[in-house]
């Protein structure tokens, strides 16, 4: 049976701690496999010097509350996780209008004020990633982003996919770098 360090890491880095200790070299610890045995020894070494991961919850207000059991971002050392958002009015929970474009400019917004509660903004975003319940509003969604996201834009995919939540039109999630 082969054993690899990735495996042990994997161990390490799903612990539910707000905390978490990866290897400070990857190339270290990925050069480490063994037959038979589990030895953790070159694993605990490379886990010795580690980087510390810091996690901080952002909230704010001014952006629809998360739906479920999850947090609107996540700032990780220098960069903010922002969630999947939705077209919804932070002030009453709802679609501001059954329109794409309508829904589009409100997760714009939302996103804008997620990123602001955590030191980022638009200019420091690096990756999105929409989701569509139509790819036929790829070009009208496209003219509003282009509008949040001047040239360079993020890197970004686009996925049309079998439903959203609440039947939503659009999702975008982001990471940003502060």
């Amino acid at each position: 049976m082969a054993w690899s360090a990735a495996a042990a890491v994997s161990r390490f880095a799903a612990s539910p701690a707000a905390e978490i200790r990866l290897p400070f070299s990857a190339a270290a610890a990925a050069s480490v496999s063994f037959a038979g045995r589990r030895r953790f020894g070159p694993v605990a070494a490379s886990l010795a010097t580690s980087a510390t991961v810091q996690k901080e919850a952002v909230q704010t207000e001014k952006a629809p509350a998360a739906l479920g059991p999850y947090s609107q971002a996540i700032k990780a050392n220098n960069l903010v996780f922002v969630s999947g958002v939705l077209g919804l009015n932070p002030e009453t929970g709802k679609f501001v209008s059954e329109s794409v474009e309508e829904q589009t400019e409100q997760v714009m917004k939302n996103m804008g004020e997620i990123l602001k509660a955590s030191g980022a903004s638009y200019s420091s975003v690096v990756k999105t990633t929409i989701m569509l319940a139509d790819l036929q509003d790829f070009k009208n969604v496209n003219e509003i982003y282009a509008k949040y996201f001047p040239a360079p834009a993020p890197a970004r995919s686009t996925y049309q996919v079998a439903a959203l939540p609440l039947n939503a039109r659009i999702e975008i999630e982001c990471i940003a770098a502060l």
